[in-house]
C-alpha cells in the first residue's frame, strides 16, 4: 500500500508539474510587461547643469513627464507622499488627483548670475495634462539653494521609474513614467 502511494503522490507531482508553466510561480504581474513598483527613486548626484524645461507627453501604457537640462544629467529623488510642498517656504502645493508624486531635480532653474533659466508661465499648470489616463496636474514647487522641486498629482499610487538621458546635443533629460495601472 505504501509502495501504491508513494507512486501516485510522484504522478500527482509530475502531472501538476506540467499543468504549471515554467516561470509563472512567483513571476511579478505586470501591466503592459511594466514590472516597476512605486516606491522612491533617487539619484544623488549634482550637476552644473540647469533646469530649461518641463514637458509632458501620452504612451500607450504610461503618461511621461519630460524634464529637459542644459548640460550633464542631474540626480533626482522622486516619490509619492502625502502633500508636496513649496522650496524655501514649505507652504503646500495644491494639486489635483488622488496621489502626489514629490519630483525633486538636484539642478537649479537658474544661472551663476540667478537669472531663471525656465519660468513657467502657469506655476499651477505646467503643462496641460486634461485627457490623460494617469496625470492630473503638474505644479511648481519653486526651486532654491541647487535644485528643483515639482509636484505631480496622479490618478492613484501607480508604478513608476524615472530615467535619465543624454542629449539632445550637450543637454540632457530626466523622464519620469507613470503607468496607467498595476
Amino acid at each position: 500500500m505504501r509502495r501504491i502511494l508513494s507512486i501516485f503522490v510522484a504522478l500527482s507531482a509530475l502531472f501538476l508539474t506540467l499543468l504549471v508553466p515554467i516561470g509563472s510561480a512567483g513571476a511579478t504581474p505586470s501591466y503592459c510587461g511594466l514590472t516597476w513598483g512605486s516606491l522612491d527613486k533617487s539619484d544623488p548626484d549634482h550637476s552644473t547643469a540647469t533646469l530649461t524645461n518641463v514637458r509632458t507627453g501620452r504612451q500607450d501604457c504610461y503618461d511621461r513627464m519630460v524634464v529637459d537640462l542644459a548640460g550633464p544629467v542631474a540626480g533626482y529623488r522622486a516619490g509619492y507622499v502625502d502633500q508636496v510642498y513649496m522650496d524655501a517656504s514649505g507652504a503646500p502645493v495644491s494639486l489635483r488627483g488622488s496621489a502626489f508624486l514629490q519630483v525633486v531635480i538636484f539642478a537649479p532653474a537658474y544661472d551663476n548670475s540667478g537669472n531663471l533659466t525656465y519660468n513657467p508661465g502657469n506655476r499651477n499648470e505646467l503643462t496641460n495634462v486634461g485627457g490623460y489616463d494617469t496625470f492630473r496636474q503638474l505644479a511648481w514647487a519653486g526651486t532654491f539653494e541647487g535644485q528643483t522641486t515639482i509636484g505631480l498629482g496622479v490618478r492613484a499610487r501607480l508604478p513608476f521609474r524615472v530615467l535619465t538621458l543624454d542629449g539632445p546635443g550637450s543637454g540632457s533629460r530626466i523622464v519620469i513614467d507613470v503607468a496607467h495601472r498595476w
